[in-house]
């Protein structure tokens, strides 16, 4: 990774930051440039701009790991917004999401239905193939 430092008059309070390019992130990630801008649009990144240049910190960086954790997870974007929109309120260094028991219990009941319907939908079409394969 591409990593590079800046001096404070650069932007940046501490001598030594680290800072990132939209590329950096996305290699390290393993998502599209795209997506990194769709995040910009949507309003969870803000990276800083040299002239067209996107300029990520360590905050970025780790906000984009929450990111993709809630993702993961399989919360929606706007749900992701609003705990990540928490995080930036409060003054701790690290970011994290922030989930109550009640998200928790309602994110678990919501995947467990989404893998009935899979595991549905794959049954019916092993059936179906079978059927098939058996016709040929």
């Amino acid at each position: 990774m591409n990593q590079f430092t800046v001096t404070p008059d650069a932007g940046e309070a501490g001598e030594g930051a680290k800072f990132y390019t939209i590329g950096d992130l996305a290699r390290e990630f393993g998502v599209t440039l795209r997506t990194l801008r769709f995040y910009e649009d949507r309003g969870l990144l803000s990276p800083r701009r040299d002239g067209t240049a996107r300029i990520y910190d360590a905050r970025d960086r780790e906000r984009l790991s929450v990111i993709l954790k809630g993702k993961q997870l399989g919360f929606t974007l706007t749900e992701i917004r609003a705990m990540v929109a928490e995080e930036r309120a409060g003054s701790g260094p690290a970011m994290n999401l922030k989930l109550s028991l009640d998200q928790i219990e309602s994110q678990i009941q919501h995947l467990e239905q989404q893998k009935k319907e899979i595991e549905e939908a794959l049954a019916e079409l092993q059936t179906r193939r079978a059927g098939l394969a058996a016709a040929a």
